[in-house]
Parts: C-alpha cells; sequence; structure tokens
C-alpha cells in the first residue's frame, strides 16, 4: 500500500533545505506595539494593525457589549438568517465612509477577491492583473474560467497591449498597495487605460484603507479619484481597522450582482455580529482620530531616513510596509532570528510569498509605535546587519 505520508514529507524536506519552510509562532499576549512570543516581550513590527486598534478599549468594548447582546456566531449565511441589524449598519457606514451607494459584508479578503472576479468574469470575458498583486486576486482570476493575462508590476506598456485582447467583458485588477512592496499601484494610469479599452477596474485596497487619505479613504482618496473611476472597491477589516472581514463598495447593481452570484458571499456563515459592532467603534476611530495616520507617516519619513543614515536598503514605499531586500534566503531568514533574539518581531518573506531571488524582511508601522522603539530597531537593524554576512 502506498504511503502518502513519505510522499509528503519528502516535499517538506526539500522545502527546509531551501530555508523556504514556514513555521508559527504562538503569541502570548493581545496585538499591539509590544507583544510576547514563547515568553519573550518583543517589540512588534510583524502585524498589519497599522492604526493600532486591534485591542483599543473602545473597540473591546463594543465587541464585548455586543457579544453579550447578540451571542458569539451568527448561524447562517446571510441569505438564510444571519443577517443582523449590525451586519446593515456597518455596511452603511463603509458605504458612507467610501462615498459609494452599496457595500457588502463578506467573511474574508481573500473570499471577497474570490467571489467578486468570479461573479463578474467567465468563459468567453477577458481579466487582466499585476503580477505581484495578492494571492487571492490571482487565484480568482486562474478560477473564474476567463482568459486571464498578468502584466510585470506596475508596466502600463504591457496592460495596454492585454487589454487590446478580445474578451466579451474586460476586468482589470490591481492591489491599490502592495502588500509585500509597499508601493501603490499607479491608479491614475490604470483609471485612463481602463476607460480608454472599456474595462472596469477593481481595486483591492487592502493596506490602503485607513491609512491613505486625508480622511484614511485609502489609495483612492490619495490620488484624489472620482468614485465612477474606480467601479470596484474591496477593502480589509483586520488590518488598519484592527477587527475582521472585508467589504465591496460600488453600486447598487455590483451589489444586487454579488448578492445573487458571488459563491464566496452566498454559501458561507455571516460573520459574528459582535466582529461588526466592533468594526463600527472602529471605523468612527478611524474617521475620527487623524492623529494616528499622521504619527504613523512621522514614523515611516524617521524609518527611512535612519535607514538610509546607517546603510540600510529599502524598497521605495511611503507606506507602513518598509520592505529591507536581501535576496537570500537563509541570510533573511538568520537576520530575522537575529532580531528576534533582541527583541524585535519582524517578517522573514520568502519564496513562493514572493519571486525566487527577492526574499525579504518586511518591516511594518504601526501608529502604536513610539520614535523610540523606531531608532531601537534601526540601531538592532544595522547592528545585525553587519554580523550577518552576504
Amino acid at each position: 500500500m502506498t504511503n502518502p505520508d513519505l510522499e509528503l514529507l519528502a516535499a517538506l524536506a526539500v522545502r527546509r533545505q531551501h530555508n523556504l519552510y514556514r513555521q508559527r509562532l504562538t503569541l502570548e499576549s493581545p496585538q499591539g506595539a509590544c507583544v510576547r512570543v514563547a515568553d519573550q516581550p518583543c517589540i512588534n513590527f510583524a502585524s498589519n494593525d497599522y492604526l493600532g486598534l486591534a485591542a483599543h478599549p473602545e473597540v473591546i468594548a463594543a465587541f464585548a457589549e455586543a457579544a453579550r447582546r447578540w451571542g458569539v456566531g451568527s448561524g447562517a449565511s446571510h441569505l438564510i438568517s444571519g443577517h443582523c441589524h449590525e451586519h446593515q449598519a456597518l455596511e452603511e457606514e463603509l458605504a458612507a465612509f467610501t462615498g459609494r451607494p452599496r457595500a457588502l459584508l463578506f467573511s474574508t479578503g481573500y473570499m471577497a477577491n474570490l467571489g467578486v472576479i468570479n461573479a463578474l468574469a467567465g468563459s468567453g470575458d477577458l481579466v487582466v492583473q499585476d503580477r505581484l498583486n495578492h494571492a487571492s486576486l490571482l487565484d480568482g482570476g486562474f478560477l473564474s474560467r476567463a482568459r486571464f493575462e498578468r502584466y510585470p508590476h506596475g508596466d502600463c506598456e504591457t496592460l495596454a497591449t492585454l487589454l487590446d485582447l478580445p474578451g466579451e467583458r474586460r476586468l482589470l485588477v490591481t492591489d491599490g498597495v502592495f502588500s509585500m512592496d509597499g508601493d501603490l499601484a499607479p491608479l491614475p494610469e490604470l483609471v485612463a487605460l481602463a476607460d480608454r479599452h472599456g474595462a472596469w477596474l477593481m481595486v483591492d485596497d487592502a493596506h490602503g484603507f485607513g491609512v491613505l487619505g486625508v480622511h484614511g479613504g485609502g489609495s483612492v482618496e490619495h490620488f484624489g479619484l472620482d468614485i465612477d473611476q474606480v467601479p470596484i472597491l474591496m477593502g480589509t477589516l483586520g488590518k488598519a481597522f484592527g477587527t475582521f472581514g472585508a467589504f465591496v463598495a460600488g453600486s447598487e447593481a455590483l451589489i444586487e450582482t454579488l448578492i445573487q452570484f458571488a459563491r464566496t458571499y452566498i454559501y458561507t456563515t455571516a460573520l459574528p455580529p459582535a466582529v461588526a459592532t466592533a468594526t463600527r467603534a472602529s471605523l468612527r476611530l478611524v474617521r475620527a482620530e487623524a492623529w494616528r495616520r499622521e504619527h504613523l507617516h512621522r514614523l515611516i519619513a524617521r524609518f527611512r531616513a535612519g535607514a538610509e543614515a546607517v546603510g540600510i536598503p529599502l524598497l521605495s514605499s511611503a507606506t507602513p510596509i518598509q520592505p529591507v531586500p536581501i535576496g537570500d534566503p537563509a541570510r533573511t531568514l538568520a537576520i530575522a532570528t537575529r532580531l528576534r533574539e533582541a527583541g524585535f518581531l519582524v517578517g522573514a518573506i520568502r519564496p513562493p510569498t514572493v519571486p525566487a531571488g527577492t526574499a525579504r524582511l518586511r518591516i511594518a508601522l504601526s501608529a502604536a509605535h513610539t520614535e523610540a522603539q523606531i531608532d531601537a530597531l534601526l540601531s538592532a537593524l544595522a547592528a545585525v546587519w553587519c554580523a550577518v554576512s552576504a
């Protein structure tokens, strides 16, 4: 009898051999600027809690009170009996926040992206995406049965050529902020190309919402674009908003289409009502406390200036995602391990999350950090960088 475990173990051994094996850390504290991992305190530079709201007292209090009122689980999908007052209120508030007629909650960002692309594109259609889009967007393209094409990162010239390919319906899909590079999609150029070629533009702004724009409206606000120029807007709630889930915002026709045809919306349990209530509290903080964004962007500038002063290379990024390119997975892992031993938790990002040869540290900044913590990270990073030979 064939033992499938032998084949699986062999593949796992190859991944270990190439320094690509991933292991989970177990946190023993809430998310925040400081966490405890394996009984060791660390300053946390590996979280997407960009505004420091994941453990905010008002968000926690809203969640606890809602759990007492609404219970823990939603019990069913939105279309059966799982859609409650708190879901409806949050959708309306997210629509107002994005300046769009409607918004629709999804249980995760991954499900939102799969659901949208597969509801809007199919056989005979054309889906075109940036090669560095998030895996959920790429998987949505692969699974859609449409003709699926990818263009080199940010290459609008190649994109224009691809948009000329035949397709009954053309869907252009991009991240607003790229999750591993931290740079922004050239949205004004993409808007122009989509208009010229009759394509619908979908923007996944998971890492932009709450962070970019004067009011936290994300990359669309950052570029000063009109609402109708980006007809399909997706955002997640587990990053700057500090809670969980995702939403899609757009026209009445778009949202009704997703309710009828997005399988990842129709066939899954709704978010717990308490999560929706907590998100309503975090949304109020995002709107009211602009100082969080202002402080965060001061920290970004301080980190980049400090890295340049001590000779640490960075990719070009004006967002909280600050990648330190290294290339070699073994060296990337060694530097991250040394930093953790020194009390700094950073992400060691290696293939297949990023292309081969582009392993990097992913340093994520938060409004919960202090200037002193940024300076301490820079000092530790400079020391470890020199100690771990290239």
